[in-house]
């Protein structure tokens, strides 16, 4: 197993691990707001490790190129999605959870 294998393992193996981070925060969090926050930073960072580790496995070809063009997109289109969706939601009139709301009654 040579380094690169080895930089490409734990590469997927972390950006396997924030994906399944921003999973459980989308169930477990309690409103719109933190699960976008979840969504939107875990996520971010999953995809780009995994596909960081799957441009170090291909070596520089053309198909690396094309994986490095999406991970810069994604980067940039992530967040900026997130926001714009918090934002019209906030605007829209969705409230901010708090611990002094009811909401099981």
């Amino acid at each position: 197993m040579s380094i690169l294998d080895v930089i490409t393992l734990i590469l997927l193996l972390a950006g396997s691990f924030f994906m399944l981070v921003a999973s459980i925060g989308m169930i477990r969090l309690p409103d719109f707001y933190t699960r976008m926050h979840a969504g939107g930073k875990a996520d971010t960072l999953g995809q780009g490790l995994i596909f960081l580790g799957l441009i170090i496995y291909e070596g520089f070809t053309l198909i690396s190129l094309k994986m490095l063009i999406i991970f810069a997109f994604i980067f940039i289109a992530n967040p900026t999605a997130t926001h714009a969706v918090a934002k019209a939601a906030y605007k829209g009139g969705l409230k901010i959870w708090s611990r002094d709301s009811n909401d099981s009654g």
